[in-house]
């Protein structure tokens, strides 16, 4: 592929060397843990040996099963109730017994005992099934400051307790109906529970017992055998290499020089910066020329590096939830596709290298991307934007069960699911910031230009209405180069906004213009009266006016450079001729040519080429194929003889096939027509 030619000015180099220094200073200060195996795999490295101690860490799995174990509340604490002790004593000795006032002092002595023991109400005492079952159930009763453990077994129920109560006293008084005075005198009911269930507390207290989980379960020790070269990776083996895995990249890392290690992080960062410049020259060298465009796609590397570095190292768990699709479609915005996937791969580059399942990571958010860029064509507005994050998270979900299967994750699925979602969602509320990076850039995105190709904005139907000739002329113009730009794979959208504003400047003057004039005036011609050099200004003028119209409007730089180049630096010739037939200086005809600028893109060429080709397709007198194909070829060969595609990025074969295109469409325009009989 032949490319044009770049210059690399220092605009260009100072950026580059910002991010090369930006990218060595947020590459990460640890080494990474330089062995890979999976479990179910054989160790296809040397006999690992530990170097130093280290904790084994429990799985997640293991620490969600010991929370549930201690999650229930095994042990109740219960508050002594001194009052009701207090109340029901007094009570007793109050109490009118009559004749049988003599077990007045064996009462107090019984529920002096039975209170000691505790009394509960006779739901029983509060404790989870696996404690009653054991046999080994107790509760925790909390007197004054004072916290003491007691048998469930040794605690009454209220109903125990008025038994107990009444087989003490019998004992003691052998002979009497004592349960006949005991509910007679109403004694019973003085029998209330002095332990109260301490709902809150148990629940604290339980609550600081499950966050009391050992996050270990074993050690190892400086020297110790963790896995031999070819033997199998078990749970256990792979429960051990994880948690030396994490002691090395948290506290030893990297032994060797700072100095080597810092070398090698800026070679790791030329590198990424290396294969960021290849992307844009192979694939779009004008970005180099087209600096806001080229600051734009430093700024989208440097927030997927950043974002990647940054999560890796604080929170690694949550690279599930990052949205790196909504790089995709910052792209997508503003360049083709054939670009985005290649700088994808360079963008993501950081996640493959120093994510600890940066394989998985990586090809889960290319994938992502390239579904996201294609979705977005469709669904694009309102709502249905959460179409095309459902078919991220479907493609992420896809892709992350394809790794699970084939055991290439062990985390916790239903949290990386739960991750996944709200990335996915992150797409849809991001992408609002296109707008912002559009202005802070002054870039031209693909709905901004879906905007300015609607005919009804107020802008253009001011122009309708002011100069109707000129705005039909440049519709015309607008198909035309929009079937050219489809054929030598210009921006179409981008080239057709440029055609239907070219010439919005004519609506200041629109008589100056033949489209425009109206012979219902008798005939009068605006040009007559003026001399060839007055005409003729009134003629360029267009231009000036055109883009001070569009700078008003706030319309984006690149529409302007279509304002000011579809002229270029030609000339007008049809006055000029005038001016030299009357006898004029030819040294003196700097005021017939256009004082624009030549056109440099391919989608200025194709503009430039069709505006003239309408324009002067309307003298035409013959509709026959030979006379367009000569018409189109002379018009573009009068266009290079004057040098207007001098400085233009378009290559020769491009221009051929711009021209073949516009043949046809001529001859589909001004094709004949059949001559309808009247009727007799």
């Amino acid at each position: 592929m032949k490319l044009p030619k770049v210059s690399f000015p220092y605009k260009v180099y100072a950026p580059l060397v910002a991010l090369f220094l930006i990218l060595t200073l947020a590459l990460p200060r640890q080494a990474k843990f330089a062995y890979d195996y999976r479990k179910g795999s054989p160790w296809d490295h040397e006999t690992l040996i530990a170097q130093f101690d280290f904790p084994i860490l429990k799985t997640d799995e293991q620490i969600r099963e010991d929370r549930s174990r201690n999650s229930a509340p095994v042990i109740p604490y219960y508050r002594f109730r001194q009052d009701v002790v207090d109340n029901g004593k007094r009570a007793i000795e109050s109490l009118d017994l009559g004749s049988s006032s003599s077990l007045r002092p064996a009462l107090l002595s019984a529920m002096d005992a039975i209170w000691s023991s505790g009394v509960v109400s006779d739901e029983g005492v509060k404790v989870d099934n696996r404690a009653e079952e054991s046999g080994n159930a107790v509760l925790y009763i909390q007197k004054g400051k004072r916290v003491t453990k007691k048998p469930v077994d040794e605690v009454y129920r209220e109903s125990e307790a008025k038994s107990r109560l009444l087989s003490e006293v019998s004992s003691r008084l052998p002979g009497k109906n004592v349960d006949s005075v005991l509910r007679a005198t109403g004694v019973y009911d003085l029998v209330a529970p002095d332990l109260e269930y301490d709902a809150r507390t148990t629940d604290l207290v339980n609550q600081e017992n499950a966050s009391k989980i050992s996050i270990t379960r074993g050690f190892v020790s400086a020297g110790q055998l963790i896995v031999s070269e070819g033997e199998m990776v078990t749970a256990e083996i792979e429960q051990m290499l994880d948690s030396y895995k994490a002691e090395f990249e948290e506290n030893l890392g990297y032994s060797g020089s700072k100095l080597v290690f810092w070398l090698g992080n800026a070679l790791l960062s030329f590198v990424m910066v290396f294969l960021f410049l290849l992307v844009i020259y192979y694939l779009n060298p004008a970005v180099l020329k087209s600096l806001n465009k080229f600051y734009y796609l430093i700024f989208i590397f440097l927030f997927t590096a950043l974002m990647t570095l940054a999560v890796n190292k604080y929170a690694p768990k949550f690279l599930y939830m990052a949205p790196f699709a909504l790089a995709a479609l910052y792209l997508e915005a503003f360049f083709r596709n054939k670009m985005i996937m290649p700088f994808c791969c360079v963008a993501f580059l950081p996640l493959l290298i120093f994510a600890s399942n940066g394989v998985v990571l990586f090809v889960m958010f290319i994938i992502a991307s390239q579904v996201a860029v294609l979705a977005f064509k469709h669904f694009n507005h309102g709502w249905t934007q959460f179409i095309m994050a459902a078919m991220v998270l479907a493609s992420l979900l896809v892709t992350y069960s394809a790794f699970r299967l084939v055991d290439m994750v062990n985390d916790n699925p239903y949290h990386a699911v739960l991750l996944m979602v709200v990335g996915s969602l992150l797409t849809v509320a991001g992408y609002t910031l296109i707008f912002l990076f559009e202005r802070a850039f002054n870039l031209l995105s693909t709905s901004r230009l879906h905007e300015l190709c609607d005919t009804s904005n107020p802008l253009l139907r001011e122009f309708e209405s002011r100069a109707p000739g000129s705005f039909q002329h440049s519709l015309q113009v607008a198909n035309m180069v929009e079937v050219a730009a489809r054929r030598v794979g210009a921006n179409a959208a981008l080239v057709r906004a440029g055609a239907l504003y070219h010439d919005i400047g004519k609506m200041e003057n629109p008589l100056c213009f033949i489209e425009n004039e109206s012979m219902s005036s008798g005939g009068s011609h605006y040009h007559q009266g003026l001399s060839p050099k007055e005409s003729a200004s009134a003629i360029i003028r267009h231009v000036t006016d055109g883009l001070e119209t569009a700078a008003r409007h706030n319309l984006p730089d690149v529409i302007l450079d279509f304002i000011r180049s579809h002229h270029g630096t030609s000339c007008t010739g049809y006055f000029y001729n005038k001016y030299i037939n009357e006898g004029g200086n030819p040294s003196d005809s700097s005021a017939f040519f256009y004082g624009g600028m030549k056109p440099r893109t391919k989608e200025q060429v194709i503009l430039m080429i069709c505006d003239t080709v309408e324009a002067a397709s309307r003298t035409l007198k013959d509709n026959s194929q030979e006379t367009f194909s000569a018409f189109v070829e002379q018009m573009v060969d009068s266009k290079m003889k004057m040098g207007q595609f001098a400085d233009a990025e378009i290559s020769i074969k491009e221009l051929n096939e711009v021209k073949e295109v516009l043949k046809g469409y001529l001859a589909q325009i001004y094709h004949e027509r059949i001559a309808y009989p009247g009727q007799k």
